[in-house]
């Protein structure tokens, strides 16, 4: 296997896995279910960016060079893009809450049950949204680079 074979093909399994996360994590959004199985799948995409840009990495050390030096950049950023979703993602309660002028957690815990839920469940979507939005990207950028190297 070359490192053209490596780079495309590791590029690929990156979009398939980002764009599976992203796809179902929209999916559970819309219908308003939270997953654990798009937290995992999620963390797995991250994990294989981080991978990826490892291999990106050590392609570059080999001396091999793509097609366009564009690939450089598809191959890294979606680390850039998940750090900041990971941001995004931080901030999201803090939003939530305070679009229903709520200061803290604290202030939650005073309201009744089933409004505690909706909250909750709020923060769960939009958290959800993010990281699966960031996905879809992540999926668009590693199929650019696959198809620039």
């Amino acid at each position: 296997m070359s490192w053209r074979d490596a780079a495309v093909w590791g590029a690929l399994a990156l979009a398939v896995c980002s764009g599976v996360a992203g796809l179902f994590g929209l999916v559970r959004w819309y219908l308003a279910l939270p997953s654990r199985g798009f937290w995992i799948g999620a963390r797995v995409a991250q994990a294989l960016a981080v991978a990826y840009a490892a291999l990106a990495g050590v392609v570059f050390l080999a001396g091999a060079r793509p097609a366009s030096s564009l690939y450089w950049l598809y191959a890294l950023l979606p680390i850039a893009i998940g750090f900041v979703a990971e941001q995004l993602r931080l901030v999201a309660a803090d939003h939530v809450l305070a679009t229903r002028e709520l200061d803290d957690a604290q202030e939650l815990a005073r309201l009744p049950r089933a409004e505690q839920e909706a909250i909750v469940l709020a923060i769960v979507r939009r958290e959800m949204v993010i990281m699966a939005l960031a996905a879809v990207v992540v999926c668009f950028l590693a199929l650019r680079a696959a198809g620039t190297y």
